[in-house]
């Protein structure tokens, strides 16, 4: 049974790997890697800080290990630690092989995911057996959720894996008082700490166990001493826990270099790319503590900006859900992300999981149900705390960010594995019947997995539509991080018509043109400073990204209003002059006489992001002529839709989108 559980978690992180093995960058890879990279060779910690200093440096590793060339250090990239640009460069300007750099990243973060499923099926073996430890792993293993986020060098999985261990080491320690399992556990803690800031849940998490762990009537046994009344144990456990706390601290020194500074003194001098002012901008308590702690060096600079800044751009962030924005976020977020994310098989399984311990609690009373209870306390805890935490969370950006609630799923549905073994020792028929249908239950698992390879974030469930429908749901790291730009250059390559233009409006930080795509941009994000030429939308293919067609980091967000479109019809009375302009920039002296250049290329780029909003608007309601692994729509406009579009008035325009909507399937 080890043998099988070993193979089933290999065979995860092969199936991970190799489905992100043609994918491009994710959003925030680019800077993971380069900031990791910077960690490993420079020890130098000015370079995103923020996500993580264990799967950064983890991920990295290989990169490090092959000699890759880094930019120059003299410049001003380097100055403001601009980790976007810095891992442009490093990425596609110094010779290094993006392809390679990234699978070996994704590679090594899949181990994490590995690690997921290996102590998922520990829990559910001391719960339910070798049928339940099987069971759970399965279910684990063939979440298309798991599999994405174990193909991405991102700090989602090193997250999901230390929480549940650290839960797991610290009930282990409030049973076992040896000396090498409270070390074990305070290695732990010190390793989620520095795997992502959620760590911060921890230490209320482990309170909370200690509270249920002096209402049990056996003694507490610490390094020889027992412990018997419960004022006696508290304070035991606190000393405990407080230690494990100054361990964890030695751990963040560790993963700094034991340098305070996070900026090597023997390197270029520079600041953060957000000055400490600013991202010290929080709430007066959080500001306090964190400004006591860098005014007493108590923890290594670069922890302490990397948790302020993760606690300024939670305050408010663009979200898009169902068609709505926000910047504040909805407490329907997430639960809704679990429902249209969760796989059909997993929900059923839950279900079923939760009819049969019902069942089983009539026959057995509520007396060995506080047994499970008890025993499942860091289970219970993990995920009642995630998500009281998660629902009023503003950071409404992913469905990932709910990702450590799923091993505790996956524990639970090992449940299923027993019953259906105990069913077949008692009674074969009854055994055949709840074997079957767990065969189903995993053979529905499996069909999702197989199903959407190898486009397995943009996986959503029938439930909202399937993935060809997700977009209308959620966009961002939940469908669209940017992943598609080989997809895109191949559908350009097969599907392009002779001389038909194309255009592309990009979320990510890949680069179209390593790729080979040839194609006008339309505005994006992460344009890397880039200047593009002033353009006019012609009939052709227009490839957009999910999350840029839903406009969620633009300026103009949300309903097109008559402000908005009154601004966008006196911008385009300027477009023959914005045509002449591109012409020949600087022979017009009269359009330059009342406008300089800078305040004209203002103009365009005003002009420009409306006349795109208002194509998107557009979009939205008409059904995308194709995809690129459901990440990027693909649209073929013809002229007459163009000129309604972008060039027609308010009541052409309106009266396209009715069009549209009522040609809606």
């Amino acid at each position: 049974m080890l043998l099988l559980l070993l193979a089933v978690a290999v065979g995860h992180w092969f199936i991970a790997t190799r489905a992100m093995r043609d994918k491009s960058t994710t959003s925030d890879e680019i800077a993971h890697i380069t900031g990791g990279y910077t960690f490993n060779h420079w020890n130098d910690y000015r370079l995103h800080p923020e996500n993580g200093f264990l799967p950064q440096r983890w991920q990295a590793l290989p990169t490090v290990l092959a000699g890759a060339r880094y930019p120059d250090q003299a410049g001003e990239l380097w100055r403001t630690s601009h980790v976007w640009l810095l891992g442009y460069e490093f990425f596609y300007r110094m010779g290094n092989d993006p392809g390679r750099i990234l699978r070996d990243a994704r590679a090594m973060n899949a181990i994490f995911g590995l690690l997921t499923i290996l102590l998922v099926a520990a829990w559910a073996h001391a719960f339910f057996g070798w049928p339940g430890a099987v069971t759970a792993a399965l279910f684990c293993a063939l979440s298309p959720t798991m599999l994405a986020h174990s193909g991405l060098a991102t700090s989602d999985m090193a997250m999901t894996l230390f929480l549940l261990a650290a839960v797991s080491a610290w009930w282990w320690h409030l049973h076992d008082g040896r000396r090498r399992i409270w070390i074990l556990s305070a290695v732990v803690f010190g390793l989620a700490c520095v795997a992502k800031y959620s760590a911060v849940l921890l230490p209320p998490i482990f309170f909370l166990m200690v509270l249920v762990r002096i209402l049990s009537p056996s003694p507490l046994v610490l390094c020889g001493r027992t412990f018997t009344t419960r004022w006696s144990q508290l304070g035991a456990l606190t000393l405990s826990l407080l230690g494990q706390g100054l361990a964890a601290v030695l751990v963040i020194w560790a993963f700094c270099g034991f340098r305070y500074s996070a900026f090597n003194p023997a390197l270029p001098p520079g600041n953060f790319i957000v000055p400490w002012a600013d991202v010290l901008d929080l709430g007066r308590m959080q500001a306090a503590v964190i400004g006591f702690c860098r005014d007493w060096r108590l923890l290594p600079e670069g922890f302490l900006y990397g948790f302020a800044y993760t606690l300024k751009s939670v305050e408010a962030r663009g979200a898009f859900l169902d068609g709505a924005h926000s910047l504040t976020g909805w407490w329907s977020f997430f639960p809704k992300a679990f429902l249209y994310k969760t796989t059909p098989a997993l929900l059923l399984a839950l279900t079923a999981g939760a009819v049969l311990v019902l069942v089983r609690l009539r026959a057995t009373g509520l007396a060995r149900l506080r047994t499970h209870l008890y025993r499942a306390t860091p289970l219970l805890t993990l995920l009642i705390v995630y998500w009281a935490v998660s629902l009023p969370s503003k950071l409404n950006i992913g469905h990932r960010h709910i990702l450590p609630t799923y091993p505790v799923l996956f524990i639970f549905c090992g449940v299923l594995g027993w019953a259906a073994a105990r069913a077949w020792r008692q009674s074969r028929p009854a055994g055949t019947v709840l074997g079957g249908a767990l065969a189903l239950l995993l053979g529905g698992q499996a069909a999702s997995a197989i199903g959407i390879y190898p486009h397995y974030l943009a996986y959503f469930s029938p439930l909202a539509g399937g993935p060809a429908q997700g977009y209308k749901h959620l966009v961002d790291s939940s469908l669209d991080w940017g992943q598609d730009l080989p997809g895109l250059k191949h559908w350009i390559d097969t599907h392009r018509r002779d001389g038909e233009p194309v255009y592309l409006s990009y979320f990510g930080t890949g680069e179209p043109d390593f790729y080979g795509i040839k194609a006008v941009r339309l505005p994006g994000i992460f344009d890397f400073r880039r200047v593009h030429p002033w353009y006019w939308p012609e009939p052709g293919v227009y490839a957009i990204s999910a999350t840029m067609l839903a406009h969620v980091y633009s300026p103009y967000r949300g309903p097109w209003t008559e402000e908005r479109e009154r601004r966008y019809q006196v911008l385009r009375q300027r477009d023959p002059s914005f045509r002449l302009l591109k012409a020949s920039p600087h022979g017009h002296p009269g359009l330059m006489q009342d406008t300089s250049p800078a305040a004209w290329a203002a103009l365009w780029d005003e002009y420009n992001q409306l006349r795109f909003a208002r194509l998107c608007h557009y979009l939205r309601v008409r059904t995308p002529d194709d995809n690129v692994g459901h990440s990027i729509l693909i649209f073929r406009l013809s002229a007459e839709e163009l000129k309604a579009a972008v060039d027609g008035s308010l009541q052409d325009w309106a009266r396209l989108i009715e069009q549209s909507v009522k040609s809606q399937p």
